[in-house]
């Protein structure tokens, strides 16, 4: 029996697979789906600005209305309009009272924040004036000139601080 050869079967052989794979293609998807996920939230949401140009350097011209309405905002919440001291329950109302005088091109306010103001009350002053009927509203960095805040005048210099020792 030793000289007798065994027979080996031989499994014919079959069609080809040809259907893709979608394993790695879901591992990929879902790792892809993960990272947008934690990413998204982070991405930092923008609030649109008109800025305006730098390369034109001329002064603006004063409009011929010299009834701007200035919102003045003091650390402590105060109001003032066009340096009036007003409540804060009657800010909207005479804000109102005053854009209804205007044409409706003309109904623009600036605001003038102190420095410690209250983020939100500078908020609820601009969504007062937006509710008030306001159509432009603007944010003023520097006082004018011949400005007049509570009785003083700006062109006054002011007094040097004292030294520190």
């Amino acid at each position: 029996m030793a000289g007798r050869k065994q027979r080996q079967w031989v499994k014919p052989q079959a069609q080809p697979n040809s259907e893709i794979n979608v394993t790695p293609l879901v591992d990929v998807v879902l790792v892809l789906l993960i990272i947008f996920m934690v990413v998204t939230p982070l991405l930092e949401k923008d609030i649109v600005v008109r800025v305006p140009d730098t390369e034109v350097e001329q002064e603006p011209t004063p409009p011929e209305n010299d009834q701007q309405l200035v919102v003045q905002l003091d650390k402590d919440g105060g109001y003032s309009i066009n340096t009036e001291k007003i409540a804060p329950a009657d800010y909207v109302t005479r804000l109102k009272r005053m854009l209804a005088a205007k044409k409706a091109d003309d109904k623009v306010v600036f605001f003038m924040a102190d420095d410690a103001t209250n983020y939100g009350r500078l908020i609820t002053a601009l969504d007062g004036a937006k509710a008030a009927g306001a159509k432009v509203l603007g944010m003023a960095t520097e006082l004018p000139q011949n400005a007049v805040i509570q009785g003083t005048s700006v062109d006054t210099p002011a007094p040097p601080p004292a030294p520190t020792p």
